[in-house]
């Protein structure tokens, strides 16, 4: 870090008056998103003091926990100069497979019966499931993308489509006739949103402690951060991805299975989101048709305002985490602001719009 400031100094030091402007205007320009989001949240913390207390943080890494499996995903879609917008609805089905299979046996209403107790071998095997049938639905995308050199954009619109009815079928099975699937047993909740980190924080004016917990998939969540780390910057794997999001063509020529790697990332991308779902469902406790509806745009704008770029072959792992977190600070602040939730939608739009806005200007700027 402190190598990199000294050659952004010596650099500044050899523009000439006009150049040092522009340098000015640049850095300004491209880092406007978080100067208005930085702000923004101290506004929030002196109009609401609750906002900065250690409730409200840890709530904000709870919610950013949830939704970081989703965005490693589809950050490695837009690597690829892609998207995916079957995000949200393969989230949403996961999550209700997850619940579907984890009722509590004792429950008047299930969904499947003869289903074996929960137990931890159990619970495991539903993860590696959701996570298969995420994958299952990456692998379409994937191949149909890189098979017949189809947009993802219609790709994954496809799919989604595709998957809202299977959510919906789903929904119908056993006479549920499309209620909520809930009654999830208490030892799927312990091992998934049970806390895992418990500490006091001391009363004001000698009042009562409060406890703050944080669940165990927050611990979750990072441990896959680190694996995703790894598999972009340490594989073979990570570098093709790479490699075909700046040239497809370039990469192709130099040995790279494009269409291999394409299938792959896909493939990956539906994963996380099998493992959110799975997530998602510890945590409502009770999944309806509608969970995870435009879930993909929160992912895809903290993507984007955490510097993965739509032009491809940019994006860190560390980026995307703090966009994540950028982002669920921005929703908690609205809320605590007494913001509209109708109004809350515009903002996010105006958000995304912003990010990939400053995104491309970066770009033709480099070009």
């Amino acid at each position: 870090m402190i190598g990199l400031i000294n050659r952004k100094a010596e650099e500044y030091r050899a523009l000439d008056s006009i150049d040092r402007r522009r340098f000015w205007i640049d850095g300004l320009l491209n880092n406007m998103l978080y100067i208005l989001m930085a702000v923004f949240i101290i506004f929030t913390a002196v109009i609401n003091k609750n906002f900065v207390s250690p409730s409200a943080i840890a709530n904000i890494i709870m919610l950013a926990a949830a939704s970081l499996p989703m965005a490693l995903g589809i950050g490695g879609c837009i690597v690829l100069t892609g998207t995916d917008l079957s995000g949200g609805r393969v989230f949403g089905l996961t999550a209700a497979i997850t619940a579907g299979l984890v009722q509590n046996r004792a429950a008047s209403k299930l969904l499947f019966e003869h289903l074996p107790d929960t137990s931890l071998g159990w619970i495991l095997a539903v993860l590696v499931i959701v996570m298969l049938v995420g994958a299952a639905i990456g692998f379409v995308n994937g191949f149909f993308v890189a098979k017949f050199s189809l947009h993802p954009f219609i790709v994954t619109l496809a799919t989604q489509l595709i998957t809202y009815g299977i959510i919906l079928m789903f929904f119908q099975i056993n006479g549920n006739g499309g209620g909520p699937i809930g009654n999830l047993s208490q030892e799927f909740k312990n091992v998934i949103s049970g806390p895992a980190i418990q500490f006091a924080i001391a009363g004001k004016n000698g009042g009562s402690d409060t406890m703050v917990s944080i669940p165990w998939y927050v611990i979750y969540a990072f441990a896959l951060v680190a694996v995703m780390w790894f598999i972009w910057n340490k594989t073979t794997f990570g570098k093709n991805m790479f490699a075909v999001g700046s040239n497809a063509e370039a990469a192709r020529v130099s040995g790279v299975n494009v269409f291999m790697t394409t299938v792959l990332v896909h493939t990956l991308a539906g994963a996380m989101y099998g493992f959110a779902g799975y997530v998602e469902a510890a945590r409502l406790g009770s999944i309806t048709a509608a969970t995870g509806l435009n879930n993909e745009c929160d992912a895809i704008a903290a993507c984007v305002i955490g510097g993965v770029s739509f032009v491809g072959g940019t994006g860190k792992i560390s980026g995307i985490v703090l966009g994540v977190f950028v982002l669920r600070i921005i929703f908690v602040a609205l809320n605590m602001l007494g913001i509209d939730p109708n109004l809350q939608f515009i903002i996010k739009g105006g958000i995304i719009l912003a990010a990939v806005s400053l995104d491309m200007r970066k770009y033709l700027v480099r070009k």
